[in-house]
């Protein structure tokens, strides 16, 4: 009777070991992602903290898969030790390499999208400073007749009516005409 094995042996313990530090490095690669997106655009802390979260939940399937696939299931406390130091040494070394050089990639992209920029911006800046003038004396011109009209419509005339007033309205006093409007009244009326 063929009985399967239920046991590693020191070999198979030590080339689990290596893959799992392996695995690690490819994890640090992974990280080097989001790394990488965080040089590039820059986030808030929320954003950070759900970007580590997705890192350690794509670590821990990691881990799991790590168990399932290379060790017939058998989880050991190694594969995390392992893929620790894998991500470490990934990370002080290629990782470190691989930032720095994105950082000077950014700032040369930058410094050259700048550079081709800079007639745009001065022209756009001008236009805005024409036009702001412009726009900024015609909606002082509409604010203020505005206003007037909110005036005259907050202000009624008030009609007050004589006891011998009559059909025509002749001996009808309004209360608010300026002295200029009665006057002209009482010309046409000569």
């Amino acid at each position: 009777m063929n009985v399967p094995e239920t046991f590693f042996s020191v070999r198979e313990q030590l080339i689990l070991f290596g893959l799992s530090i392996a695995g690690g490095a490819v994890m640090g690669l992974f990280y080097d992602l989001f790394r990488i997106i965080r040089t590039v655009f820059h986030h808030n802390s929320v954003l950070v903290a759900a970007e580590d979260i997705v890192f350690l939940i794509s670590w821990a399937i990691f881990l799991i898969a790590f168990a399932g696939a290379a060790a017939r299931g058998e989880f050991r406390f190694y594969y995390v030790i392992g893929s620790l130091i894998g991500f470490a040494l990934y990370i002080a070394t290629v990782g470190s390499a691989v930032i720095c050089t994105v950082r000077k990639l950014c700032t040369v992209i930058s410094a050259v999208l700048r550079f081709i920029m800079r007639p745009f911006v001065k022209i756009y800046v001008f236009l805005c400073k024409k036009y702001t003038v412009k726009f900024v004396g015609s909606s002082k011109v509409i604010v203020n007749f505005i206003k007037k009209i909110i005036k005259v419509l907050q202000k009624p005339a008030v009609m007050v009516y004589n006891k011998k007033a009559n059909k025509s309205g002749k001996n009808v006093k309004r209360i608010g005409k300026t002295e200029k409007r009665q006057a002209a009244k009482k010309k046409r009326s000569v």
